[in-house]
C-alpha cells in the first residue's frame, strides 16, 4: 500500500472513531421507548417521491455504453434534496430540457441535512406532478442535473465499511433511524457486507415496523430497484442488521451507518 493511501486510511480512522465518540454522548431514545409508539407515517411515498430510472450494476451490463453505474449516493441525497428543497407544479408551462437541468442543479446545490425550505422558497418544477413522473419523461435532463459521483466514491466516511463496529454502535443507528423517521425524515443508510464485495451500497430507510418477534422491519428505497421498495431488518437480540430484501444481495447480516445529516457525516 502507498503512503498516501495508508496516510488517508489513517486520518480516515481517527475521524471516523472521532465521530462514533461523539455521537455516542447524544441523547437518543432507547429502541423500547420508540417502539412503544405507534409507527408514524412513511416519510416518502414510493413510486411517487422517488426516481423511476435506477442505478444499474456493472457486472449486470459489461459492455453498456450509457450505464448509469455507481450513483446510488448521488440519487439517494437527492431524493431528500428534492423533498426539502424542490416543489412540482404540474399545470406551469413545461421548460427546455437545459433549463429543466438548470433548476435540476439548484435543487442539488443544498446541503441535505439543511431544514427544509418554505415552498415559496422552493426551486419549483414546472410540467409534473413527482419526481417519479419527472425523472421518468425527463430522465436525460434529471441524469445531466445530478451532481458527478466522483466525491461521493471518494468520500472520506466510505473507510467505515473496513473498520469492526461494536454492537452497541449498530443499535445506535437503528436508534436514530427511528427517531429520524419519527420525525418525518427518511434515514440514509450505506450499508455493507465488507469484506464480501456484494454489498457496499446505500439506501433510504422511510418506514418500519415490528415482526412476531420485535425486530425492526426498515422499509427501504433501494436505487437500484425502482419497481419495489426493498427492506432492512434490525435484530434486536443479536444488535445487528440484515439484508432481509435487497437487490441482487443474498440475505444475511451486514452493517450500516447513517449518511448525510452533517456536515462532516
Amino acid at each position: 500500500m502507498r503512503y498516501t493511501e495508508r496516510r488517508v486510511m489513517w486520518v480516515s480512522a481517527r475521524l471516523f472513531l472521532l465521530a462514533v465518540v461523539v455521537s455516542g454522548c447524544a441523547s437518543i431514545a432507547p429502541i423500547d421507548a420508540a417502539m412503544g409508539r405507534p409507527a408514524p407515517p412513511d416519510t416518502l411515498r414510493f413510486g411517487v417521491d422517488t426516481f423511476a430510472f435506477a442505478n444499474e450494476s456493472r457486472s449486470k451490463n459489461p459492455g453498456k455504453p450509457d450505464l448509469y453505474a455507481n450513483y446510488c449516493f448521488v440519487m439517494l441525497r437527492a431524493v431528500t434534496q428534492f423533498q426539502r428543497f424542490a416543489r412540482f407544479d404540474p399545470v406551469a408551462p413545461p421548460l427546455t430540457s437545459q433549463e429543466y437541468v438548470a433548476r435540476i442543479k439548484q435543487v442539488v446545490a443544498n446541503a441535505p441535512w439543511a431544514p427544509p425550505r418554505p415552498l415559496e422558497e422552493r426551486t419549483v418544477i414546472p410540467g409534473y406532478a413527482s419526481l417519479h413522473e419527472f425523472s421518468r419523461a425527463q430522465e436525460a435532463a434529471v441524469k445531466e442535473g445530478l451532481v458527478g459521483r466522483f466525491w461521493t466514491l471518494v468520500h472520506w466516511t466510505n473507510w467505515r465499511v473496513v473498520f469492526p463496529v461494536p454492537r452497541w454502535q449498530q443499535e445506535r443507528v437503528a436508534r436514530e433511524a427511528l427517531a429520524e423517521i419519527g420525525e418525518g425524515r427518511s434515514v440514509q443508510l450505506l450499508v455493507t457486507n465488507f469484506p464480501t464485495w456484494e454489498l457496499n451500497h446505500t439506501v433510504l430507510a422511510y418506514a418500519y415496523r415490528l415482526d412476531a418477534a420485535g425486530n425492526i422491519l426498515f422499509t427501504v428505497y433501494d436505487p437500484n430497484d425502482p419497481a419495489e421498495p426493498g427492506r432492512v431488518t434490525f435484530d434486536r437480540t443479536e444488535r445487528r442488521f440484515e439484508a432481509s430484501r435487497l437487490h441482487d444481495t443474498e440475505p444475511g447480516p451486514i452493517r450500516a451507518f447513517r449518511m448525510y445529516y452533517g456536515a462532516l457525516l
